[in-house]
């Protein structure tokens, strides 16, 4: 039996050793009930730290995608009760409505070198995913639970709020951690809002807070005709205004605009 996992670099793995933190991030999680327990994925599971708590649970059905083989041995031999609901494969590029068409939970300490593309495949699958809580860099971890009026605030702050409620829980110390990363660690917890759609095109909705945070230093006006043009000369009052002034309900505003006047252009 394999006694343990030679952290990789490449991988960016960092394995989380302290069980009381394990413990915490596993109980941030919700579930289903004893009857009906909810399916939930974690995320790299390395040495299955939240493994162990997870398959504690009986209100989770606990699966698991782990990218690295040597891992996925080390779990085969320590929790042979996932059996197939053990994947190896790399999550991003992984086909949840497949895999869980009746929905899934998601959880894992996640590598910091993909953290934002994890986020990005939640918000892909935002109608199949109702909860999400990992730990990540601390940095980007303030980034997404910060509101309008930041200099955290970006794009995917904005496109992860107009779906999901984000709530910071808590900061994790680099010494828990073998190796212990440079930075400091957080936990958050993503919960789906009640917004079914957007009132607006939603594919339109990320172009403009992408170009809007493109150039944040510059004023609205300058961002959002280097992306779609002059508008024939109109502006919208937010045009004085910088990106991170806007809320998620006022960018759904200014795309209704950037679409009426685009369309009249």
């Amino acid at each position: 039996m394999k006694s343990e996992v030679r952290a990789k670099k490449a991988l960016g793995q960092h394995f989380l050793v302290d069980l009381n933190i394990a413990r915490k991030i596993c109980d941030s999680l919700s579930g289903g009930t004893d009857d009906a327990p909810d399916k939930v994925l974690e995320v790299g599971p390395g040495m299955g730290v939240l493994t162990r708590f997870l398959l504690q649970r009986n209100d989770v059905e606990v699966h698991a995608a782990e990218i690295d083989s040597e891992s996925v041995v080390y779990l085969q031999s320590h929790y042979p009760q996932l059996g197939d609901r053990l994947v190896e494969g790399d999550f991003l590029k992984m086909d949840l409505r497949k895999m869980f068409p009746g929905g899934v939970r998601v959880i894992g300490n996640f590598p910091y070198n993909i953290s934002s593309q994890i986020f990005f495949k939640v918000l892909e699958y935002r109608d199949l995913i109702p909860e999400c809580v990992g730990m990540i860099q601390k940095e980007v971890a303030v980034r997404l639970a910060e509101g309008p009026g930041s200099k955290e605030y970006g794009i995917l702050s904005v496109l992860l709020q107009a779906w999901y409620d984000i709530e910071y829980l808590f900061t994790v110390n680099e010494t828990v951690f073998n190796p212990p990363p440079k930075v400091k660690s957080a936990v958050i917890r993503l919960r789906r809002n009640k917004v079914e759609r957007l009132d607006c095109d939603e594919r339109l909705f990320v172009r403009v807070v992408k170009a809007s945070f493109n150039q944040r230093r510059k004023m609205l006006r300058n961002s959002l005709r280097a992306a779609f043009g002059d508008f024939g000369g109109e502006e919208h009052p937010f045009f004085s205004k910088r990106a991170e002034q806007l809320s998620v309900a006022d960018f759904v505003e200014l795309t209704r605009w950037v679409e009426a006047h685009t369309a009249s252009a």
